[in-house]
């Protein structure tokens, strides 16, 4: 996790400068600027192409971080990094998996278009391109891959104070990589498939004005 970090820094450094200029603004509204983080479970989605090799169904641990600027009560973007490991089911040859991704997504909030959600309760969509990088462990450890991946996902916020609320997430990272690099007889175990997960934590607004009248 930290090598993707430091592999992106200034576009990471850029965004949070970025949004930490523009909530100057808009310092009455905790809900401009965002932190999330959050844990959970998720399921990588083979190809099929892995003959002998396959995941248990629920992976633990998933774990979720981010920062989101919303632009309107509506829309906004945020930037947020995952980390999952899996492990080999029982019946499969052994094997374990990280699989990490940074991603770049925009966010609109549809709890008055529905007018469903009680009070505290609130919905968002999210929608992003972003950078999958998997890596087996142990003797298989050298069959990576770094891929595109286009991640698209459901959260719903309940809100405990204005500046904290609790959350459940449900994404799906659909992979956008190539041909094989490797293959399975020879090199061993690989993975550039798709991940689906589900999170639960909470987000803390970094916005706001702690002094305001």
């Amino acid at each position: 996790m930290l090598v993707i970090i430091k592999k992106y820094n200034i576009f990471i450094i850029s965004f949070i400068f970025l949004c930490g200029l523009l909530t100057t603004f808009a310092q009455n509204d905790t809900d401009t600027f965002r932190m999330k983080l959050a844990l959970g479970l998720h399921n990588p989605i083979d190809d099929g192409e892995n003959d002998g090799y396959y995941s248990k169904r629920f992976n633990f641990p998933t774990v979720d971080f981010g920062f989101q600027y919303l632009f309107s009560r509506t829309t906004g973007a945020k930037l947020d990094f995952g980390f999952n490991r899996a492990v080999s089911a029982t019946t499969s040859s052994i094997f374990k998996l990280n699989y990490s991704r940074i991603n770049m997504q925009i966010v609109y909030d549809f709890t008055n278009f529905l007018d469903i959600f009680p009070k505290n309760l609130y919905g968002q969509v999210h929608f992003g391109p972003g950078i999958s990088f998997t890596k087996p462990l142990a003797n298989d450890s050298d069959n990576t891959y770094t891929f595109l991946n286009i991640l698209i996902g459901t959260e719903i916020s309940y809100t405990i104070t204005k500046r904290f609320a609790l959350i459940c997430d449900l994404s799906f990272a659909k992979s956008m990589v190539g041909k094989d690099k490797y293959s399975n007889e020879v090199d061993g175990y690989s993975f550039k498939g798709d991940l689906i997960y589900t999170t639960f934590g909470f987000t803390v607004a970094l916005s706001g004005c702690q002094y305001c009248k």
